[in-house]
């Protein structure tokens, strides 16, 4: 069996990659000097970190000068404008006698009725 293991071991040798354990040239290692005080950089801290909503951050927020507006309100306020004008034309054409049925395709015909 001591036979077997030691054919095998030789023959991984020849093909098989060294560990690294035993190098021809190994060289010494190298231990950093201790630096003085003195010599060493110094550690710049990065500023605290600011609010992206105002830069003086002794001074309060004031929400209404938010020029910011809920979608759908202005959706709203452009429906009722739309049907304010509409109203107001209907009313102007009802004071001048101009009768709106004759201007929609096929109302004569309702109208007669």
């Amino acid at each position: 069996m001591r036979i077997i293991h030691e054919l095998l071991r030789q023959v991984l040798s020849l093909f098989a990659p060294g560990t690294g354990r035993r190098r021809a040239g190994c060289r010494p290692t190298v231990h950093p000097a201790p630096q003085s005080e003195a010599s060493r950089p110094a550690v710049l801290q990065p500023p605290p970190p600011r609010s992206p909503y105002d830069l003086d951050p002794h001074t309060p927020l004031d929400g209404s000068t938010s020029p910011l507006v809920r979608p759908y309100l202005v959706a709203v306020e452009r429906e009722q404008a739309r049907q304010s004008r509409r109203r107001l034309a209907l009313v102007l054409a009802a004071d001048f006698g101009i009768d709106l049925d004759r201007h929609v395709v096929g109302a004569e015909v309702l109208a007669a009725w």
